[in-house]
């Protein structure tokens, strides 16, 4: 399996996210489509699509239990395949994960460098054409560029734009670092939240927040506060919601179950759903292989080849009273070694999974 190639890979991750989230700024109608090739011009080297008939890959037995996916959630974070974006367009790169079996779409920029100009009503047609809903999209917290595109900068247009788009959700992958990493920097950061949540609900939508590890890591003024309590704490339920990135929770749990004076802090990241479903209307599902001599503890794989067991977790949060339905799933891998294979194996993998009898 290959390793992380940088020194820290999470912050390369969000530094990347955030170049690519710049491009946003400007007109809506700035938002870019590439070249009108055809749909077929998309599949490259990728295997025969899935058809409408549900995947079976070896994790998974046709017929046996209840599909663990709910029908209609899967999505996939379109960061995933910017480098098809780039040099395809989203069209062919839509019609691609319509025969892969996707059904959302989530969008970390509007351009993602695409060529060729396109309104964002356009790209909502474009998207809906194949069958997408677009379900959120990642949007950077603040700068000190008084004219970025950032919640803090710029709310208004962030959420013009947005609903533009037609999303239910309107989220940041940016950690609550603003202030720094004290228990009234988060509070703070905390407060920001709340008045952006406040912003998107008044419009019918959901204001969210992705993690990575750090998010789990303590506060450098008591280090017996682990700072994702904060963010729970502090924010209000009903105005700021979570998307968690299962890959990077357990990242935070091989990371930071113990504090900075070594004492035990084990945490178990499905528990913090479990205990508030609602707050998790969004989820990140990539997938890692264990490595305990990798300093995050996991090598990011494509969803399926790795041992976060999601037959278990989506199971488990599937099968809480009212909530089958209430979740969307989107996968990602920040750095896929061919991004169409990525999405379509890891389409399958989800597919075949079989709740247990």
């Amino acid at each position: 399996m290959s390793r992380f190639s940088q020194p820290d890979p999470e912050l390369g991750h969000r530094l990347s996210r955030r170049g690519m989230l710049g491009v946003t700024a400007g007109a809506t109608a700035a938002a870019l489509l590439g070249a009108a090739a055809p749909a077929n011009a998309a599949t490259g080297n990728a295997t025969a699509a899935t058809g409408g008939a549900t995947p079976v890959t070896a994790s998974g037995t046709k017929g046996r239990g209840r599909p663990v996916l709910p029908p209609g959630r899967l999505g996939i974070q379109l960061y995933s395949l910017r480098d098809k974006v780039s040099t395809l367009g989203f069209g062919p790169v839509f019609a691609e994960l319509e025969r892969y079996g996707y059904d959302e779409v989530e969008f970390a920029g509007y351009t993602q460098g695409s060529a060729g100009p396109i309104t964002l009503a356009q790209l909502k047609r474009l998207a809906r054409n194949h069958g997408l809903n677009p379900i959120g999209s990642h949007v950077g917290y603040y700068s000190d560029d008084p004219n970025a595109y950032t919640f803090a900068q710029n709310l208004t247009k962030v959420l013009d734009d947005a609903q533009a788009l037609g999303l239910k959700h309107i989220g940041t992958a940016s950690g609550p670092f603003r202030y720094g990493s004290t228990v009234d920097a988060w509070k703070r950061a905390a407060e920001d939240f709340n008045t952006y949540g406040a912003a998107a609900r008044a419009r019918g939508m959901k204001f969210y927040q992705h993690n990575h590890s750090e998010e789990f890591s303590f506060a450098s003024d008591n280090p017996k506060v682990r700072l994702y309590d904060i963010l729970l704490k502090e924010t209000d339920p009903d105005l700021v919601h979570l998307e968690m990135d299962i890959y990077w929770a357990y990242v935070g749990q091989f990371r930071f179950s113990k504090r900075p004076d070594g004492t035990p802090a084990p945490f178990e990241p499905l528990n913090y759903v479990l205990r508030q479903p609602d707050r998790y209307p969004l989820f990140h599902v990539k997938d890692g292989e264990s490595d305990p001599s990798n300093p995050y503890g996991y090598n990011m794989t494509d969803v399926g080849d790795g041992d976060i067991d999601y037959q278990r977790f989506i199971s488990a949060v599937t099968r809480l009273r009212g909530h089958r339905m209430a979740h969307h799933w989107q996968a990602e891998h920040d750095n896929p070694a061919e991004s169409f294979t990525f999405a379509r194996r890891s389409s399958a993998h989800l597919h075949s999974l079989r709740e247990k009898c």
